[in-house]
C-alpha cells in the first residue's frame, strides 16, 4: 500500500511565544502547508484580531482551534514522537537533522503516530531541560553571519519540506509508539532505580539522566517495551530491597 503523510497527525508546538502576530504567522505557514494543528504554551491568552492580522482570514479556522496549555510536559504528554528544533549544539544536545531527513522519517512515522514539532521563544528558543521532552532535533542550515531564524520562517521551512517529502507515495508502515507521558514515567522510574543502588548521586542526576534519555532515544520505543523496562526495573528494585535486608 502506497500513503502519503498524514498532516492531520502533526501539531505545532509554540513553547512560550513572545508576540500574537507571530502566533497569527505561524498558523498561516502551517496552513499554506497542510498542517493545522497549532498547540500555544505557556502564554496569556492574546487578542484574536492581532493574531489574525498575520494570520489572514484564511488561516482563522487554524487561530480559532488553537490549543493552549500552562505546562510542556502536559501539553507533550499525549505525542508519540517530539521534534525540537534548535540552532545552538552543544555537548549536553544530541546531534540534530536536517530538516530534509526529517521530513522523510516523518511521512512514516506520521502513518501512526501523533508527532509533535516543537518552537521554542523567539529570542531565547528551547532549554537544555526542554529539549528532554525530544525524541530528535533538527537545525536549519543558515549562513555563519546570521543564525537566528525568524519563528514564522522556521516554521514555514519545516512544513515546506515535510510538504515536499510526502508528495512521493511510498511503501511504509510504523507502528505506534510509545507517549510522552509513558516515556516520562519510565525515566523517572529508572532515575529512582539507579539512585537508591547509587549509580546515580543527586549531584550528578541531570548529567547521567541526560546520557541515559539519549541513549534510549535512538531507539523508538513502543508502549509494550516501556512496559517490559518498568517491569524490569519494579523487579530490580524489590530484588535490590530484599537482598538489603538480609
Amino acid at each position: 500500500m502506497t500513503v502519503g503523510v498524514r498532516k492531520e497527525n502533526i501539531t505545532i508546538v509554540l513553547n512560550k511565544p513572545k508576540y500574537p502576530g507571530n502566533i497569527g504567522s505561524v498558523a498561516r505557514c502551517a496552513k499554506n502547508m497542510g498542517i493545522e494543528n497549532v498547540i500555544v504554551v505557556g502564554s496569556p491568552p492574546a487578542d484574536r484580531e492581532k493574531i489574525l492580522q498575520l494570520a489572514t482570514h484564511g488561516a482563522a479556522d487554524v487561530v480559532d482551534g488553537v490549543r493552549r496549555f500552562d505546562d510542556l510536559g502536559e501539553a507533550l504528554s499525549g505525542f508519540n514522537y517530539v521534534v525540537g528544533t534548535t540552532s545552538r549544539l552543544g555537548r549536553a544536545r544530541r546531534p540534530s537533522l536536517h530538516p530534509r531527513e526529517l521530513a522523510a522519517e516523518l511521512v512514516d512515522l506520521s502513518q501512526n503516530n501523533e508527532v509533535a514539532l516543537l518552537f521554542g521563544p523567539e529570542d531565547f528558543g528551547l532549554t537544555n531541560d526542554e529539549i528532554r521532552y525530544c525524541h530528535a532535533l533538527v537545525t536549519i542550515p543558515t549562513a555563519e553571519a546570521m543564525k537566528s531564524i525568524n519563528l514564522s520562517h522556521a516554521v514555514m521551512i519545516i512544513c515546506y519540506e515535510i510538504f515536499l517529502a510526502g508528495r512521493g507515495d511510498r511503501e511504509i508502515f510504523t507502528p505506534k509508539l510509545a507517549t510522552v507521558r509513558e516515556l516520562e514515567g519510565m525515566y523517572g522510574q529508572i532515575q529512582a532505580l539507579l539512585t537508591r543502588v547509587d549509580f546515580i548521586s543527586p549531584g550528578d542526576a541531570d548529567h547521567r539522566m541526560m546520557n541515559i534519555r539519549r541513549f534510549l532515544s535512538r531507539v523508538k520505543l513502543y508502549s509494550r517495551e516501556v512496559r517490559v523496562i518498568r517491569g524490569v526495573c519494579r523487579q530490580l528494585d524489590w530484588y535490590y530491597g530484599r537482598n538489603k535486608k538480609t
